[in-house]
């Protein structure tokens, strides 16, 4: 099965599409990775939900990625007398160590790492938003604050601090073990949440030892604030933009995005847009003109991935979701005014050999009119070099590896097959051009585009590009 786009699109399963037939059709709709989503799936779950994907992988011959979503710490406030109490403007309000239930005047906030963390002048959200309370005075065990936006406040809502610096991990126990049963399901990626600092993604590292690779959700304005050094640890990363424009002012968020784009294909690494994205598909089968050009502006953007949350975990249109993302997908990858984007927002290859290989090869494919290029790789190193030039050409990735054909269902325009490693240069070349006419992206009398590295097997030595021409002897064997 091939698709006739570079963007992917990640699917979240949940209540209405946690089943195989459901996923197979999701599948074949469009999505090229689940995402798995640790707060709401039972670990005990979790392995069952693996198989059925592996399944379904099975059944269609094709590698499919699958993301484990860690849920991240929950900061919320305690219950109140009643359940819940009406803010006025204006008004005092503490958060403090008392856990007995909260008045209008004041609740318990279990996090003492908060109040210890939050000075004069910090906002305070609570709800998503919905309340903001600005800190007058910190004192110890509790926090005096100004109700800015007032309104009604609950047992358990939410926290928020855009100008704190919490010194808490991004991994909570829940997290920690949700990490372990991932990894020993064998997840591809996994989704690491409340991202604040480079050391919390390399916490996770540490711990995954390459089994997944690490995407970073960004979404806390004191990940912005140390991007590069973030991205620089992070295997991927994901505009989290549902969180992102809690803590910060909306208007902000779709700079942050464009930003966040451009240094990840600076670096060569993964980028999905997340949240939102087709949010009235939740309930409606059409989305509404605006959803569908905040989708295309991701995919003009050159964003790796487009991610369906609700839409497709809780929604009623589950399948009309991943294939009108598709749709739109497609439609802005014909548009030429794509490429002359793509084209100018390429940066420099690094100075190293993978990179000059791959800067090379998107060279030849324009010069040539060349539409495949196989790449054969072992780590995916190799791919995702290719797919930083964003070439106006597929990327067959022809690897011996099953975690790396998976891993790679999330990199833009790669189509990733399982086989075994060449032995020579000849084999390379025959098995590159058979498997280039068997997936339909190339004819009889086509010229594809080979990158390999030498000696066969050695992970990071993309050291060779070679132009192979199509035949009958391929066809023969396609």
């Amino acid at each position: 099965m091939r698709r006739d786009r570079r963007t992917k699109i990640l699917a979240t399963l949940g209540p209405a599409s946690e089943n195989p037939e459901m996923i197979a059709k999701l599948f074949q709709a469009g999505a090229d990775v689940f995402r798995l989503n640790m707060s709401h799936l039972p670990r005990e779950k979790l392995k069952e939900r693996v198989e059925m994907i592996r399944a379904v992988e099975a059944k269609f011959k094709r590698p499919i990625a699958i993301l484990a979503d860690l849920q991240g710490p929950k900061l919320r406030v305690g219950a109140f007398e009643g359940d819940s109490a009406m803010l006025v403007p204006g008004q005092n309000f503490t958060l403090d160590a008392d856990k007995t239930p909260g008045t209008k005047d004041r609740v318990h906030l279990p996090h003492p790492e908060i109040l210890s963390s939050l000075e004069p002048g910090h906002t305070v959200l609570i709800d998503d938003g919905k309340l903001r309370l600005r800190v007058k005075s910190v004192k110890q065990g509790s926090a005096t604050t100004s109700v800015e936006v007032a309104g009604k406040i609950s047992n358990r809502k939410g926290v928020s601090l855009p100008d704190t610096t919490i010194p808490v991990a991004a991994m909570t126990e829940k997290d920690r073990s949700d990490l372990e049963a991932a990894l020993d399901a064998g997840v591809d990626w996994i989704a690491l949440s409340f991202v604040q600092r480079p050391e919390d993604v390399a916490e996770v590292k540490k711990v995954a030892r390459g089994r997944a690779l690490v995407m970073s959700k960004l979404e806390k304005p004191q990940a912005i604030t140390r991007l590069d050094e973030i991205m620089e640890i992070s295997d991927a990363v994901m505009v989290a933009r549902g969180d992102l424009g809690v803590e910060m002012p909306l208007e902000k968020v779709p700079g942050i995005q464009k930003r966040i784009i451009r240094a990840a294909r600076r670096l060569g690494k993964p980028v999905v847009v997340a949240t939102q994205m087709l949010e009235s598909m939740i309930t409606s089968p059409v989305p509404t003109r605006a959803e569908v050009s905040d989708v295309a502006t991701a995919v003009y953007d050159g964003a790796d991935a487009v991610m369906l949350s609700a839409e497709s975990a809780s929604g009623q249109y589950p399948i009309d979701a991943v294939a009108t993302m598709s749709r739109i997908a497609e439609e802005v990858e014909q548009d030429q005014n794509y490429w002359s984007i793509m084209r100018t927002l390429n940066a420099a290859p690094e100075a190293t050999g993978s990179d000059a290989i791959a800067a090379a090869s998107h060279q030849i494919t324009d010069t040539l009119n060349i539409k495949t290029v196989a790449a054969w790789t072992f780590s995916g190193s190799t791919a995702f070099r290719i797919a930083r030039e964003r070439p106006n050409s597929t990327v067959i990735a022809l690897t011996p590896s099953v975690n790396t054909a998976r891993r790679l269902a999330l990199v833009w325009g790669v189509h990733s097959i399982r086989t075994k490693d060449a032995s020579d240069i000849d084999d390379m070349a025959f098995r590159a051009c058979k498997f280039a006419l068997r997936e339909g992206y190339s004819s009889v009398g086509d010229r594809i585009i080979i990158v390999a590295g030498m000696p066969f097997g050695t992970p990071g030595a993309t050291n060779m590009v070679r132009i192979a021409f199509v035949n009958q002897e391929h066809a023969a064997q396609a």
